[in-house]
């Protein structure tokens, strides 16, 4: 991988940018903002590194709404987290004035993360944000990164208590929607997967 560096990624400082920031900093806790932050890192310095072109700031917006159907005033007793997270995500893009073909794009990028595998000529946003929110609760790929990089980005937002505080949602997210994708997580052995994250003690 080329040379990363917190000065090389991409941040975009569109309206629409600002204003889904202050949005979500006011839902979520610290650990799931800084969670939500370092997921766009991830996703921007791989896209670098690999060639991948992608929008910048969609790809800003969906990584910082991904979770917000984890929010307990967001949280949908009959959709799964993350198609919560992405009609609330659509009626913050409607408000900022975003196309409706637009939207509908921010909606799949937020409901796809959730998947194993994203086509990534097909989504390259969705690819890429997929790709991120794995490294960021399990791992994956995270040796894919360099260190000194890694360093940076947890210096400057680091995890918290995000172990705990995410399991505890999504364990609360199986109890209640047994058919869900954080149900299966769960099933999975997430806990594990967690615990063993190199992000956590990084070297």
């Amino acid at each position: 991988m080329t040379r990363m560096s917190l000065d090389t990624v991409q941040v975009p400082d569109s309206a629409a940018s600002a204003a889904a920031l202050e949005v979500v900093t006011a839902y979520q806790s610290p650990a799931m903002l800084n969670h939500s932050l370092r997921s766009y890192l991830w996703a921007a310095a791989r896209a670098g590194a690999d060639g991948i072109p992608y929008d910048p700031e969609l790809l800003y917006v969906a990584a910082l709404f991904h979770d917000m159907g984890l929010v307990p005033a967001f949280d949908s007793h009959t959709l799964v987290f993350e198609e919560a997270g992405g009609h609330v995500a659509q009626v913050f893009a409607a408000g900022a004035g975003w196309p409706v073909e637009r939207r509908e794009r921010l909606s799949e990028v937020i409901v796809r993360h959730m998947w194993r595998d994203v086509d990534v000529s097909a989504d390259p946003e969705g690819h890429l944000l997929s790709r991120a929110t794995a490294t960021e609760v399990i791992g994956l790929d995270a040796d894919r990164y360099p260190g000194d990089f890694k360093a940076q980005v947890l210096q400057g937002y680091p995890r918290l208590d995000l172990n705990e505080e995410f399991l505890a949602c999504f364990r609360d997210q199986a109890a209640r929607k047994p058919d869900s994708s954080a149900a299966g997580s769960v099933r999975s052995g997430l806990d594990t997967a967690m615990a063993a994250n190199p992000l956590n003690s990084p070297a």
